[in-house]
């Protein structure tokens, strides 16, 4: 019998009770290699993979890849069984033939040998197109008892910053340190009216991580912001595992978990009505044929009610908002109060611009009063406590050969850099806390400029207009009948 050449596959999926052990398979391969004049090359490995999607697996791609090389490496590709190979029949026959038709590799099963002749292919389809339906079966299996798991409140996923499984088979259990931070997020956006961008910034700068260790973006901060787990629920079947797009609402299962809550239901809920009010889904209409980036902001001078926005057209065909008392509608105010977007638009602008340019302006300083109390002053200290420990190292790193003279000097230069840091933070939150009038005028007047930046320019949508003006302004009130404009400008200071 000719010596021949091989690369071994191991493959063993996460829910196969039919399986066995990589060692098992790995055994085996090399026994009927032995029985066979062959050698194996290399034994490529993969745990708790799939074999539905071949571009899924990068251990088989890299096999694939070598044993089509122009250096012909192997003659074989030895698995314990074809299902190792594939669960999918098109990808097996694809893959087979081309590693036979254009490499004159064969992909030999050890436990499943085949007669020569089209009797062995005929064989070899049918035990292609059993593991197929096997596979097939055994996931909707596993996709139901997932199901009664998630509605029984079970964690069933990888669990999100500040959760870690402490113990298999029982709930997550609470990181503190990173319950901190899902705190933050949580308030600053219900309770400062910060955006994610905001919010991602602040975090980065105190030095936190996302459960990956990479520093916050605006959509690890949006994904917190929308996952109940944080407030005690499950959630599950949201995306669908091979593209990740979000099913539809209805597919998902939302249920009472068994772990601990880091917020309250409160809370959460009053991140989901902010979120709701302010997203705009992809290829959805103009922000501007539904809502306007005053929307929520103007009241009634009679009433006190929210004026409410709809969408008009002039006889060129140019839409425009009108807004009138949502209380009016109802029959609950005595005027209607209404007023058209393109005067209120320049008259807010105005106000703003005479703000910026007088530096007179009448404000409310609030005090942001946190639903969950983090003490940000405290998270700086023990930061400053963990440099001091970080230096020690370092220093006997050096005195132990370990790094040298050059690499002390680079730790350390970091190591100052980052308290200098810190400790500048520390100044900031200081004076944040001081009730100093001109300070505060200072602070609001650059908000102001901000704000007016954004809302003047046509690069920003609705949306991001609208929040951008929450932060500065509690309310604007128009009297139609005295032809005045009133903002209430606010300025949160922790």
């Amino acid at each position: 019998m000719p010596q021949r050449y091989a690369y071994g596959y191991v493959r063993v999926s996460t829910h196969d009770q039919e399986e066995i052990s990589p060692d098992s398979q790995e055994k085996l391969l090399r026994e009927y290699a032995k029985k066979n004049n062959i050698i194996i090359l290399k034994i490529f490995c993969e745990l708790g993979v799939s074999g539905r999607k071949a571009d899924k697996r990068p251990e088989f791609q890299e096999m694939i890849a070598s044993a089509k090389s122009k250096e012909h490496p192997v003659d074989t590709i030895l698995v314990w069984k074809y299902s190792r190979f594939a669960r999918n029949q098109e990808e097996s026959i694809v893959y087979k033939s081309l590693l036979k038709k254009q490499n004159n590799v064969d992909v030999i099963s050890v436990s499943e040998p085949l007669v020569d002749g089209p009797f062995g292919s005929l064989i070899e389809r049918i035990i292609e197109w059993m593991d197929e339906y096997y596979s097939i079966r055994l996931s909707g299996e596993v996709f139901r008892g997932m199901k009664e798991n998630a509605m029984r409140g079970s964690y069933q996923a990888r669990p999100p910053l500040g959760y870690r499984i402490q113990e298999h088979g029982k709930p997550p259990v609470i990181v503190p340190e990173e319950a901190r931070i899902i705190k933050i997020i949580f308030e600053k956006y219900v309770n400062e009216n910060s955006n994610f961008f905001d919010i991602a910034r602040y975090l980065n700068s105190l030095g936190f991580k996302t459960s990956h260790n990479k520093p916050f973006e605006r959509r690890s901060i949006e994904y917190i912001l929308q996952n109940p787990t944080y407030c005690g629920m499950i959630r599950w079947n949201r995306t669908k595992n091979d593209t990740n797009e979000i099913k539809d609402r209805s597919e998902w299962i939302i249920a009472d978990g068994e772990h601990e809550a880091i917020i309250t239901k409160e809370l959460f809920d009053k991140a989901q009505e902010r979120y709701k009010h302010n997203y705009t889904p992809k290829g959805a209409r103009p922000a501007a044929t539904y809502k306007h980036w005053l929307s929520g902001l103007l009241k009634c001078p009679d009433c006190g009610r929210t004026l409410t926005a709809c969408t008009k057209y002039r006889r060129n065909g140019d839409s425009y908002s009108y807004f009138s008392c949502f209380g009016y509608s109802k029959g609950k105010c005595p005027k209607p109060n209404g007023i058209s977007s393109m005067v209120l638009e320049k008259d807010v602008l105005s106000n703003l611009q005479n703000v910026i340019d007088t530096g007179n302006i009448d404000f409310e300083l609030r005090h942001f009063e946190p639903v969950e109390i983090v003490n940000v002053r405290a998270i700086l200290k023990e930061r400053l406590k963990g440099i001091a420990v970080k230096e020690e190292r370092i220093k006997a790193s050096y005195r132990e050969g370990i790094d040298t003279l050059d690499e002390y000097k680079d730790n350390k230069k970091l190591l100052l850099k980052e308290r200098d840091d810190i400790e500048r933070q520390l100044s900031e939150l200081a004076d944040g806390n001081s009730d100093n009038t001109q300070d505060a005028t200072a602070a609001i007047l650059q908000k102001v400029s901000n704000v007016y930046a954004i809302v003047s320019s046509d690069q920003y949508t609705n949306t991001r207009k609208n929040a951008a003006l929450r932060q500065i302004i509690d309310k604007i009130v128009y009297n139609r009948q005295t032809n005045t404009l009133k903002v209430f400008y606010i300025l949160y200071r922790s």
